[in-house]
């Protein structure tokens, strides 16, 4: 029971409507190019890690759940569209979001699948110039910039 046990990496999306435990250090990190992934997280890539299903607890609420395809379902917040958890239905294996666990700079992905959707863009995007949000943004919207997102934690 969830409740008897102690969570290794919680998550959640970013209105905090839906929360998870994993109660295993999550494996296989990676990142999906193709275009499912693309259209589901709105980006380049989608990144992953996973867990046993037994070892994934949902804390708060329940995600909603997209069929992308016959053999995959895809977990997502419906208050906020945060993308939450990928599945391949045949498998006792959950993926979470890399970015939807509280402490994501935790796991670095090792693999990229599906490489032959990866966009061109996606090799040359370490070379730009960066910025802080500082100085990206007018100094008087950075009040207006406060987050209202969850917190990462519970």
């Amino acid at each position: 029971m969830a409740a008897d046990r102690t969570p290794v990496m919680t998550g959640g999306c970013q209105c905090g409507a839906v929360r998870y435990a994993l109660y295993s250090e999550p494996t296989e990190p990676s990142i999906c190019h193709c275009r499912m992934c693309q259209k589901a997280f709105g980006n380049y890539f989608a990144p992953f890690a996973g867990v046993p299903m037994a070892d994934l607890a949902w804390t708060r609420g329940k995600p909603g759940i997209f069929h992308s395809s016959e053999l995959v379902e895809r977990g997502f917040c419906r208050d906020c569209g945060t993308p939450l958890s990928f599945r391949y239905v045949n498998r006792d294996r959950i993926s979470v979001s890399i970015g939807s666990l509280d402490e994501p700079a935790r796991i670095r992905p090792d693999i990229q699948h599906s490489i032959e959707s990866r966009l061109p863009a996606f090799l040359e995007l370490h070379t730009l110039p960066g910025q802080t949000t500082k100085e990206s943004i007018p100094a008087e919207w950075l009040p207006k910039l406060a987050s209202r997102q969850h917190p990462d934690h519970d």
